[in-house]
């Protein structure tokens, strides 16, 4: 094998990634930084390329590079059904779920429900949830994946120093900034994963011989200790070494362990909705687009470029496994635990292997610096949103007279709590294995009830607030049980299948379709409960569905007339002082020592310009209903739609040529 040792060519390509990354970063975060709007909703100022790309950047991360590739090589194309889904729901996050988030005028998921059940228990619930499962999924996911890039390319660093640094430079840009800084640098990060990917990409397929040659050389990578010991009756671990057969198909038998065709039509839809279409790191980044229409645009750009993981990282996962059998294939636990540390594998360092033995020197810096960005994008969207979440539905709740200076205050004090328990989680992190099929199990078992509580928020009416949280319970209580007993047996590995002491309702039932039960379960008990109890009067629901989105009529919101037993003013809510929230009299700010300047443009307060006026109540109405406004020019529509339908009929088209 090649000296996978960075050369010096490579250290100079990965300084210029974060010289041009912190430029941009920088100055980007010198923009909208000075209102909640402006910190957490990039002033809704954000173009369709900026959106598309940061959506892309933000689902992208080092963990897809990691267990997307390791999955190829594993099993073959049948994890990329987990991308190819994602244009089916960007197209509906697009054109069903944001016109509606857009007219309630929200910043958060949780604060769309409390605007359409009402109360604080779903809202407070929502939030938590969300947080933990971004702590110990994502930023799990990421790290772990870094980690793995980190020790093959760098073995004499420490990986805690690595991890650390790269969790500063997420933690500078989403707190100096704010979602301004996240969206342009994961835009520049786009750029060079791509680049970088269909460089490497190109190479793979040279090396091999082209894409038929992959068709026809994967099914026979298999590792020495398989091919030595095929007719070896008592050699228990001679299949673990070989592909399956349905390696080059999508669709796959109903009793397939790995991807069976009713959980990943069905139940990834599920994951996938809650994932896109109610999550809050993605729905935040097209909340910040100009209008409507950049969101839309913005979602169909990241369904087509949903294509090129396929390519980009799934086949260059499954060439390592044909450049690489006897590491990459390993089948015997002896063998994987020597060359990878891990005796259920070594799937997992297909993409960094791929890397470090047939890229150059200097490209090699370039595809660790893509590694980089899809950690440092993904982890900068991840503070942001719970910062985001934190913040508007948790502390509000907590300090009801909180002005918005103490609001970005705290969003950048809860990024910093964020990076603190992310640190504390390495060491678990790195003993999980299986990471890309735990994180999707994770979400099976969670996610359902959530996605059943929004799908029937915008699209039944009769649904109300004693449905929604006794749905959310009861799929949380069935959720917790699956997912206690998945875990407290011992998944064996391949070949040692006669020790497997787990009872058929965990191993035989797929967790994709634990996720579909679990759904119909929460749909259930919301849709019962919800009938059984007082429906929401109209005047509450106005352009809170998709059926009344476009409705001019006055909404009188469930917290206003709660606020009458329990008042929580919501003034902290609204971007109604843009030009002055943030900023501060000149001879006050004059008169600061340098290193208080420093930390008051950390926070987002500013000095006055002299230009700053206080906004009228006619000012402050118009900018709300630009804000709110879900109008499309009739040809931009059109556009749109023909848009949206090539891109399905696209997805269509490439399912059902490797179904």
């Amino acid at each position: 094998m090649a000296d996978s040792r960075l050369h010096w060519g490579d250290i100079v390509v990965i300084i210029g990634y974060f010289i041009v990354v912190t430029i941009v970063g920088i100055t980007s975060s010198c923009r909208n930084r000075g209102s909640i709007g402006g910190y957490f909703l990039a002033g809704r100022s954000m173009n369709w390329i900026l959106v598309g790309a940061s959506l892309f950047a933000s689902n992208i991360g080092s963990g897809h590079f990691v267990g997307l590739a390791g999955s190829g090589a594993a099993s073959g194309i049948g994890i990329a059904v987990f991308e190819l889904s994602g244009a089916f729901v960007f197209v509906m996050l697009g054109w069903l779920f944001i016109p509606v988030y857009i007219a309630a005028g929200v910043f958060t998921m949780p604060e769309y429900l409390r605007k359409r059940f009402g109360g604080q228990r779903i809202r407070i619930y929502l939030s938590v949830l969300a947080l933990l499962l971004y702590i110990f999924t994502k930023i799990a996911a990421d790290l772990y994946s870094g980690a793995i890039f980190l020790t093959l390319a760098l073995p004499d660093l420490n990986l805690y120093v690595a991890i650390i640094i790269l969790l500063a430079v997420a933690a500078i840009f989403t707190i100096g900034g704010g979602l301004t800084a996240v969206i342009w640098t994961d835009a520049i990060q786009t750029i060079i994963m791509v680049i970088g990917a269909v460089i490497l990409m190109i190479m793979s397929f040279i090396e091999i011989g082209g894409y038929e040659q992959l068709q026809q050389k994967f099914l026979k990578a298999y590792p020495n200790t398989t091919i030595q010991n095929w007719d070896n009756k008592s050699y228990a671990y001679t299949k673990c070494g070989v592909p399956p057969d349905n390696s080059w198909h999508l669709m796959r038998a109903a009793d397939d362990p790995n991807l069976p065709w009713p959980g990943v039509i069905f139940g990834l839809a599920v994951s996938a909705v809650w994932y896109v279409c109610c999550d809050q790191v993605m729905v935040q980044r097209v909340l910040a687009a100009k209008n409507l229409a950049h969101a839309k645009a913005g979602t169909v750009l990241t369904g087509y470029l949903k294509f090129l993981p396929l390519w980009l990282i799934v086949f260059p996962g499954m060439i390592a496994r044909i450049l690489f059998p006897d590491i990459i294939a390993c089948g015997d636990p002896d063998e994987c635990e020597k060359y990878c540390g891990s005796r259920s594998g070594c799937t997992n360092i297909a993409y960094p292997t791929l890397v470090l033995e047939l890229m150059p020197a200097g490209l090699r810096g370039l595809m660790l610096a893509v590694m980089m960005s899809a950690l440092i994008s993904s982890l900068t969207s991840i503070f942001n949103s719970s910062s985001t979440i934190f913040t508007m539905d948790i502390w509000r709740r907590i300090h009801k007279n909180a002005s918005q200076v103490e609001l970005m205050i705290v969003g950048r004090l809860c990024v910093l709590a964020l990076v603190g328990v992310s640190i504390a989680w390495i060491p678990i992190v790195q003993n999980i294995s299986e990471l890309f099929h735990y994180i999707q199990a994770i979400t099976s078992f969670l996610a359902p009830p959530v996605c059943a509580a929004f799908v029937l928020a915008v699209f039944w009416k009769r649904a109300n607030e004693p449905g929604a949280f006794w749905g959310l319970m009861v799929g949380l209580v069935v959720g917790l049980v699956r997912f206690a007993w998945e875990y407290a047996y011992t998944i064996v590995p391949c070949g040692e299948e006669d020790q497997d002491g787990r009872p058929d309702i965990i191993s035989k039932v797929h967790y994709l379709h634990f996720g579909i039960l679990l759904f119909g379960i929460a749909v259930i008990v919301t849709v019962v409960v919800s009938l059984l109890t007082e429906p929401i009067d109209d005047i509450h629901l106005q352009r809170l569905l998709f059926w009344n989105r476009f409705s001019t009529l006055r909404r009188v919101d469930l917290s206003e007339v709660e606020a009458e037993n329990d008042p929580e003013p919501e003034t902290a809510n609204s971007d109604s002082k843009p030009a002055v929230v943030g900023a501060m009299a000149t001879d006050d700010y004059d008169s600061l020592p340098w290193y208080k300047k420093g930390c008051q443009w950390i926070c987002g307060i500013e000095k006055m310009t002299g230009e700053e006026h206080q906004l009228t109540d006619a000012e402050m109405r118009a900018i709300e209903e630009k804000q709110t406004s879900i109008h499309e020019a009739p040809w931009v529509r059109r556009l749109l739609n023909v848009n949206a339908v090539i891109l399905l009929s696209m997805t269509v088209f490439v399912w059902a040529f490797f179904a």
